[in-house]
């Protein structure tokens, strides 16, 4: 099968053939140099053009007899390539046209492993790779000889594509298990993990590292034989695996036991690479690349894939909120203030010294700042236990933050942020004495949930610096930040504070200053949904049992136990004043608050958590609301008896119930303009609520319904006999304008409102 450059799409501003790949002969003509410098990309993608090139000068050195060694190298030794054009993916419409273009860039990587000396080829083939390089950029290097690595913090390289819904499909799969073992390749693809410079060279994923001023050295020094890679040799360990059917289903059972545990079988292409790794002892490279191909065309069309890339996207898209509108990245943070050391304000303290910010963290209570200081301890020992931090970098994150109950010391602060009580009067009094003592140009955020930013921002002195930034709870691990831009917050300010999340690593999505702004305000008629399911007859567990299945995390009784229920409570009143009747909250919960039952922090909630040593409840105990010795339903939560009865609902009705308000009410923040896009909004729903990511995210999932099919069913939970009860609060299923226009148009959500 010849190489066909159209199974590739050419962008308008496709360069001449030729320009993406220069090619040069070193070392009196033995020595060949291929470099990938696209002209057309600031960053290097396997796209068209640059893959046409490849294979044409591929075809060259085929010709050129005098070459003893080749060098495939990007552009600087930290910047090689960033995998194939995800964007390409999007634009693919039948497993046909992707298993041409998974066969056509088998066929050019296979081109080069056929001249290199593994592929029975008369030349030494390097790559020297550095920075980021991710899939198709590692599937490259993997068909070469031998791989140096650039020895850098930036250099990460791994097979994410299972992340994305598909499979390493360019040798990834065959090439991986052949140069590490089957365990080794099946962990490195199933977590999709991109490996640091120092684990890849200990797990076998590279040959050599070298210093970033001596990679095209050593790497021609490979080439030309004046050193030999060390072969790392596994023994005993390919016989009793990779060459042992027995051990190679067992290790297929564990893996595939494994993955449908965690994700319950939503995402196939980890099942799917299940069976290409461990089948690539037993085929020869081309039956493994020929099966790659198969597998590939089919998951690229899917549903999963679709959803994960176009995540994958937005995260990419909110990278540019991080840029000023001149293209130059937004200036950073050097000294920061925390003010207020709860559980929010420490996370934040913590994980602003442990990302490199001198940080000074502000109580009144001298007990809540200990208790700070030593979870910021116990995270910092705990990474240095796991390898994630050097000793010298948690010894530097432990020496960068400060308490105080004083005002003293802030002069030199550039950012600020509250995390202190959510009551409007005291964030507005504490941020007006404070403002005095740092910086007239310094970026001040509020950590406020549901409080308006302009609000808050009022009678300080330059309101254009105030934004929100709006932190998850726990800090460390949620991903998800919502800079909230208020109506006299400046461009800068925003931008500057969305840089901040992304150098902590968190995702950004920017919001406007709209009550509970998207996590929340979707949460609201979520939860409260499912708590007015329980009182007229459903069971809780089962409820979160349904949520799971869909593909949540956890399902809203447990959430709200994780929560807290005082907070949701909170936040629920915040949601009713700003919204109305359809955002009117059950009292269900009251009882429980007012008792001190506030779900995981105080033992009680929702459950009580089981004692020690107790044995988990059957499936049969949990469809009848009955614990056994796990968690129990706590009997303070009590069925008011005034809502109608409604036990003959279906699953997928009960599901609808739960899933529909978010739905209705993402569309009413949209037309609203909380977010420019759909994109974004889903973006939120899934990194800060756990929407499902297989689903792509509440409108996302909306448009896998049809706008009118989402109508149809409002209508029929609008029918269910305790929503007719209700009155007024029956609003919440009533359609958002801009599903109705959907439903009349034919149109979808990411259709006409991307950008």
């Amino acid at each position: 099968m010849k190489f066909n450059p159209s199974s590739f799409p050419m962008p308008d501003n496709a360069p001449e053939p030729g320009a993406c790949v220069a090619l040069e002969l070193l070392e009196d003509g033995k020595l060949a140099k291929l470099t990938l410098e696209p002209p057309h990309r600031e960053q290097t993608v396997f796209d068209g053009p640059l893959m046409r090139d490849l294979n044409m000068r591929l075809g060259e050195l085929e010709g050129m007899t005098q070459v003893e060694g080749l060098i495939v190298t990007g552009r600087s030794p930290l910047h090689f390539c960033y995998g194939a054009d995800v964007n390409s993916i999007r634009e693919i419409e039948s497993v046909a046209q992707a298993t041409e273009s998974a066969r056509a860039g088998q066929m050019v990587f296979q081109r080069l492993y056929k001249l290199g000396k593994r592929g029975g080829g008369r030349i030494m083939t390097v790559a020297a790779v550095g920075g980021a390089v991710p899939g198709g950029a590692f599937e490259i290097s993997l068909a070469c000889d031998a791989i140096v690595l650039t020895n850098d913090k930036s250099s990460k390289i791994g097979l994410p594509e299972v992340k994305l819904g598909i499979i390493p499909g360019w040798g990834g799969c065959t090439r991986l298990p052949r140069r590490v073992g089957v365990p080794t390749a099946l962990e490195a693809i199933l977590k999709g993990t991109l490996f640091d410079a120092r684990r890849a060279k200990s797990k076998g994923l590279v040959d050599r590292l070298a210093w970033p001023q001596y990679l095209d050295r050593i790497a021609a020094d490979l080439a030309m034989g004046r050193e030999r890679p060390k072969v790392r040799e596994r023994g005993y360990k390919t016989w009793a695996v990779d060459k042992n059917p027995a051990a190679l289903k067992l290790i297929a059972n564990a893996a595939t036991k494994g993955v449908m545990a965690q994700t319950g079988g939503k995402y196939p292409a980890a099942l799917r690479a299940i069976e290409l790794v461990t089948g690539a002892p037993r085929r020869s490279i081309e039956e493994g690349l020929h099966e790659e191909a198969i597998i590939l065309g089919a998951l690229a069309v899917s549903p999963e894939c679709r959803s994960l890339v176009s995540l994958f996207q937005g995260t990419e898209d909110a990278k540019k909120w991080g840029k000023l509108e001149n293209g130059d990245s937004a200036p950073g943070f050097e000294r920061a203030a925390v003010l207020g050391a709860g559980v929010m304000g420490g996370g934040i303290a913590s994980l602003l010294a442990r990302k490199g910010l001198s940080t000074r963290l502000k109580d009144l209570s001298r007990g809540a700042l200990d208790a700070a200081v030593l979870d910021h301890y116990k995270g910092i020992a705990k990474a240095k236990k796991r390898k994630r931090m050097k000793p010298a970098a948690a010894d530097a994150a432990l020496d960068r933050l400060e308490v105080t109950t004083g005002n003293a010391g802030f002069g030199r602060v550039d950012f600020a942020i509250e995390a202190i009580s959510e009551v409007l009067e005291v964030k507005r009094k504490v941020l007006g004495g404070f403002a005095k003592d740092i910086r007239p140009d310094a970026v001040i955020a509020s950590n406020t949930s549901s409080l308006s930013i302009d609000a808050i921002a009022e009678g300080l002195p330059n309101p254009e610096r105030v934004v929100g930034m709006h932190f998850f709870n726990p800090v460390a691990q949620m991903p998800l930040v919502e800079v909230v831009r208020g109506p006299r917050s400046s461009e800068t300010a925003v931008r500057r504070t969305v840089k901040l999340a992304l150098d902590l690593g968190k995702t950004p999505v920017v919001v406007a200053d709209h009550a509970g702004f998207v996590v929340n305000r979707l949460l609201g008629p979520y939860i409260d949904e499912a708590l007015r399911l329980y009182e007229s007859g459903s069971s809780p567990q089962e409820l979160d049992r349904l949520i799971k299945d869909f593909g949540m995390p956890m399902g809203p009784f447990v959430l709200l136990d994780e929560v807290g229920l005082d907070i949701a409570a909170h936040t629920a009143t915040s949601l009713h004043e700003a919204f109305g009747a359809r955002m009117q909250p059950t009292e269900l919960l009251r009882p429980l608050v007012e008792a001190g039952e506030l779900g995981k922090k105080a033992g009680k909630g929702i459950f009580i958590a089981p004692k020690a040593g107790a044995k988990k409840p059957g499936r049969l105990a949990m469809l009848f609301g009955r614990g056994g010795d796990g968690p129990q339903l706590n009997p303070r939560l009590r069925r008011s008896g005034s809502a109608p009865a409604v036990t003959n609902l279906s699953p997928e009705e009960q599901l609808d119930r739960m899933i529909l308000p978010m739905v209705n009410e993402a569309a009413r923040a949209l037309e609203a303009g909380v977010t420019e896009t759909a994109a974004e909004l889903d973006l939120a729903t899934v990194f800060g609520m756990g929407f499902a990511p297989f689903r792509g995210g509440v409108l996302a999932y909306a448009d896998a319904l049809g706008a009118k099919e989402v109508l149809r069913r409002l209508e029929r939970c609008s029918g269910h006999a305790d929503v007719r009860n209700r009155g007024d609060a029956a609003e919440r299923f009533a359609p958002a304008k801009l599903i109705q226009a959907h439903a009349e148009a034919g149109t979808r959500f990411r259709e006409d409102l991307r950008r």
